[in-house]
């Protein structure tokens, strides 16, 4: 199947979210940091979860995560990502700390927990979107 044929909805774009869509569609995951603590943050927000600073910063992330969990999708919620049934989706704790739920790309064998992850931007439905792949030089984290 290939993605970048399905028709299916594009993110929601705002000011707040711009930099990450943006560094997105260059094949970069980028997310925001805070100068005040120090964590990472992901979902993008105007304040800090962790201390409530306001100096949040923008960053490339590393790329590399592990998979916390996934799901085989079978029937989609939305009809444009029928063609692509059954995909998979997942939790990936990024190396930064944050989560994030993103698209997981299949290789030759079956995803598991504590997978090592890489970066794999896709082109899904006309757009560059940060999709995950297992990192064959990795080993599984068992934790």
């Amino acid at each position: 199947m290939d993605l970048d044929t399905l028709n299916i909805a594009g993110p929601t774009i705002t000011t707040l979210t711009a930099p990450f869509w943006d560094a997105a569609s260059r094949g970069r995951l980028c997310i925001q940091h805070c100068e005040e603590c120090g964590k990472a943050v992901f979902y993008p927000r105007p304040i800090c979860p962790h201390c409530w600073s306001r100096r949040l910063v923008w960053r490339d992330a590393s790329g590399k995560g592990r998979l916390k969990s996934f799901s085989l999708v079978y029937k989609p919620g939305h009809a444009g990502w029928v063609p692509a049934a059954p995909y998979l989706v997942g939790l990936v704790e990024l190396a930064e700390g944050p989560t994030m739920l993103s698209f997981i790309l299949t290789g030759a064998r079956a995803p598991e927990v504590g997978d090592p992850l890489l970066l794999a931007p896709t082109q899904i439905g006309g757009r560059v979107l940060p999709a995950f792949k297992i990192d064959p030089n990795q080993r599984r984290n068992t934790r």
